[in-house]
């Protein structure tokens, strides 16, 4: 028996991965998040000025969650061709992408100098973005997990969700910065954009990080002895197809308990910040810095929960993080309309940083181990994609109706990010009672690893 499958994974190359997965989530929220708190302060009045305020809301989260609806086709192609030419490489294409696309929104004439081109091209260049993102988490999400310590697999693929924190305190105190040295005037015409073209100096950071991750062990030998027991027959198979024939019940499994996540994060830090500006006259700072705030704890919060998820177990934190987010739907929006800043700050703690960071520090390996090696990308990495484009995406314009047809009142928006959180935390409980499709495809692998090592 091959020596390297009971000693595991070398840390060196753990560390890296792990590092290098983290540095490129980094990027892509930053790119990604960005869009998402400049559309709730700028692009109503930028590129749809010709409507009511409401409506240029309106049409403005519908510009974000265009990039949402884009997510699972950057996760097919990018899964297809991850899984069969490696992650590496995939990975690189991701941060170009995304970043160049960014970039181009920082230059985009608003609607005042190109007329409907502006809204067109801004729509395109979302669409864009969400096409990399979608291929981003999968490949992360793998190079880390496959890389890391068998009994540590939750703590060193956390990195690829502290990302998303780091990316919002990067995309938020930018934002704030600008906002700052800047006129409203100024910060409409020309602010905005200076974040936008600044992607450019993360992603040259971003390769040169990446040049030094190595492909993934568990992949490679994975491939290797699928060519040598199917010869040609091996490049002839397509992985989604593979997933979803062997696994249907995983994609279904993962939009739902992504519920919690996708509504607690959107709403809080893009849904809110319109709505607190919009419908209660707050100053735009405030929830700004809300964002700054459950950003920079996530950075502690998401590693120590995955730590506890790899001792005591990733389904009771799910559980416990869906429970604590319906909970806290209410009362959050309770301490807004009050106005109370203490309140709304200490809520939007317990929803952001520990309702979904309890699930988001466990999803890389529940997903990603919902499928075999060989089509994993492509299984996890597409699955996790329809949620973003099912549950996430459309969250701050569906939330933004909710109050249009209630009238001001965000008692519905409360109803529809509990309903979710309820949602996820009976999939995360029915994990365990039909031993779910993780557990299964995981041991079904490592007997295979080591049954056929030489």
């Amino acid at each position: 028996m091959n020596e390297r499958h009971l000693a595991g994974p070398d840390e060196s190359r753990a560390r890296r991965a792990a590092f290098g997965s983290f540095v490129g989530a980094v990027i892509d929220w930053y790119d990604f998040i960005l869009y998402g708190l400049v559309a709730a302060l700028v692009f109503n009045k930028e590129f749809f000025p010709n409507v009511s305020p409401a409506i240029g809301t309106l049409a403005a989260f519908a510009t974000f969650g265009v990039g949402f609806l884009f997510r699972p086709l950057g996760g097919v192609v990018f899964g297809h061709f991850g899984d069969r030419l490696g992650r590496k490489r995939m990975l690189v294409l991701t941060i170009v992408i995304m970043g160049s696309a960014t970039a181009l929104i920082g230059l985009l004439p608003s609607f005042a100098s190109i007329g409907w081109w502006a809204p067109v091209l801004l729509v395109t260049l979302r669409a864009v973005q969400g096409f990399a993102v979608g291929g981003e988490w999968g490949g992360a999400a793998l190079m880390a997990v496959e890389s890391a310590p068998p009994k540590k697999k939750a703590l060193y693929s956390s990195g690829v969700q502290v990302g998303y924190s780091v990316g919002l305190i990067l995309a938020t105190g930018f934002v704030m910065l600008m906002s700052s040295v800047t006129t409203d005037e100024a910060f409409t015409q020309w602010g905005w954009r200076v974040p936008f073209v600044a992607s450019i100096v993360l992603v040259a950071f971003g390769l040169w990080v990446r040049s030094s991750v190595e492909e993934s062990q568990e992949f490679t030998e994975k491939v290797e002895r699928l060519e040598a027991e199917l010869g040609e027959q091996s490049r002839k198979r397509i992985p989604l197809v593979e997933a979803l024939t062997k696994h249907p019940k995983a994609f279904l499994q993962i939009i739902g308990l992504r519920f919690v996540e996708l509504f607690s994060m959107y709403i809080v830090t893009t849904f809110a910040l319109s709505y607190s500006t919009n419908e209660l006259g707050m100053e735009r700072s405030f929830m700004l810095n809300v964002g700054l705030l459950v950003g920079a704890l996530g950075m502690v919060t998401i590693p120590l929960f995955a730590w506890l998820s790899d001792r005591y177990g990733r389904r009771r934190v799910y559980m416990l993080g869906s429970a604590l987010g319906a909970v806290c739907a209410f009362p959050f929006f309770a301490m807004l309309e009050g106005g109370s800043m203490i309140g709304t700050v200490i809520f939007a703690v317990l929803l952001v940083n520990i309702a979904h960071d309890m699930v988001v520090s466990v999803q890389q390996p529940l997903f990603t181990e919902m499928f075999g090696a060989e089509y994993r990308y492509s299984g996890a990495g597409v699955g996790y994609q329809v949620a973003s484009a099912v549950g996430g995406g459309f969250t701050p314009f569906i939330a933004a109706a909710l109050v249009t047809v209630s009238g001001g009142s965000w008692h519905l928006v409360a109803v529809y990010l509990a309903g979710g959180c309820v949602i996820s935390g009976i999939i995360a409980w029915r994990l365990g009672h039909d031993h779910g499709d993780a557990g299964r495809a995981a041991r079904a692998s490592r007997t295979s690893t080591v049954a056929t090592a030489p």
